[in-house]
């Protein structure tokens, strides 16, 4: 009898954990296979199989954990509630000749599959060793298992000598002297929508910071991100094999000061969420719409609701995550970003739905993917 009793009560035990996993706690720490807190920031999610891998920046202790030390980490989950740890996919080196040296800053990895290579393609925002921010490049590397190792290959200062497709030829040759502008006032928007920076870059090619990847319907991948000194949104479409860029690219509400994106396709059209440029500290998200990958795009203003909505939760967005076999339905990823312990990061998932073509995020302290489909 007291066996019975005490199989009962691991079964028991069993089924209350599993069931306690079946939901997801904004801003809670969330622990992985091994018991700790998830180690993936920044970060974003290829679905291949029949499993979710989530890529993100490995974070370590203190105002240092910021740059990496260690590399860009993996996990994978059937469910999306629990990971488990496969590890560290593309490693730091010790070489200081290497772009990809310790000490360097690696954000926002990203990873999708090109289905003609068989390739797992990693991109993410890197800045060179003790160069702040100045480098403003992206880098790319390749592995033939999505948990990887993967290959580093290159950086990139990506559209060198090229004009994106939405910018009028007379601004190619317009010239002006910026030193006699005053930064954030209409005149100096003005130019910068006009292409100030983007003539400034055209020879070494343009900045890229804050970035997302995009697959479309029929095969063609886009690049999108941070440039002109953050202030204009840049989309590049990737080659074929995805591992470089064609030189088609166009800018995205020029001037407007936008990083963070993360981009969908639904119902045929482009949804684009995005955040302010105010460093560590949280603002207001912005949500945009477009029928193209190329644009015009329409702002629809901020999609969080509720309240502390004009700070998005105290976070900042970095992946939508499509949910797979279930129609319509979406997860917010973003990041609560906690820079002076790095490792300390938390993580903001909440169901991302819609109200016409305008995305809509409410705060919920717990839910479940069943909330999603019966909202």
């Amino acid at each position: 009898m007291k066996k019975q009793t005490l199989l009962f009560i691991l079964v028991l035990c069993c089924f209350i954990h599993t069931y306690g996993q079946q939901q997801f706690q904004p801003g809670a720490i969330w622990p992985d296979s091994d018991g700790r807190h998830i180690n993936a920031h920044g970060g974003g999610i290829l679905y291949y199989g029949d499993t979710y891998y989530w890529f993100g920046e490995f974070k370590t202790e203190g105002k240092a954990g910021n740059r990496a030390w260690i590399g860009i980490s993996c996990y994978s989950s059937k469910d999306l509630y629990t990971w488990k740890n496969e590890g560290i996919a593309l490693p730091v080196v010790d070489d200081p000749t290497s772009e990809i040296t310790k000490g360097c800053v690696i954000e926002r990895p990203k990873v999708i599959y090109n289905a003609k290579t068989r390739k797992f393609v990693l991109w993410f925002h890197l800045e060179l060793k003790e160069q702040g921010y100045s480098a403003a490049r992206t880098a790319v590397a390749v592995s033939d298992k999505p948990t990887g190792p993967y290959t580093y290959i290159r950086s990139y200062r990506p559209n060198r000598k090229t004009w994106p497709i939405n910018f009028e030829k007379a601004w190619q040759t317009k010239a002006v002297n910026e030193s006699e502008l005053k930064a954030h006032t209409d005149p100096w928007r003005k130019e910068v929508a006009e292409g100030l920076f983007v003539r400034r870059d055209f020879e070494k090619g343009q900045m890229s910071r804050d970035m997302t990847l995009f697959v479309d319907d029929d095969g063609k991948a886009y690049h999108i991100h941070s440039a002109e000194e953050n202030l204009t949104l840049h989309v590049s479409e990737l080659t074929d094999d995805y591992l470089s860029f064609t030189g088609k690219w166009a800018t995205i509400a020029p001037a407007g000061h936008n990083e963070a994106p993360a981009l969908i396709k639904r119902n045929g059209k482009y949804i684009l969420v995005t955040s302010g440029c105010t460093g560590w500290e949280p603002n207001a998200a912005r949500s945009f719409v477009s029928d193209s990958i190329w644009g015009p795009w329409r702002s629809l203003g901020n999609p969080a609701q509720g309240e502390n909505a004009g700070r998005t939760f105290e976070s900042q967005s970095t992946y939508i995550l499509p949910v797979q076999g279930r129609k319509d339905q979406y997860i917010f990823m973003a990041d609560r970003w906690v820079p002076d312990n790095a490792i300390d990061g938390r993580y903001i998932w909440l169901p991302l739905t819609f109200d016409g073509d305008k995305p809509v995020i409410k705060w919920f302290d717990k839910w479940s993917l069943e909330q999603l489909a019966n909202p």
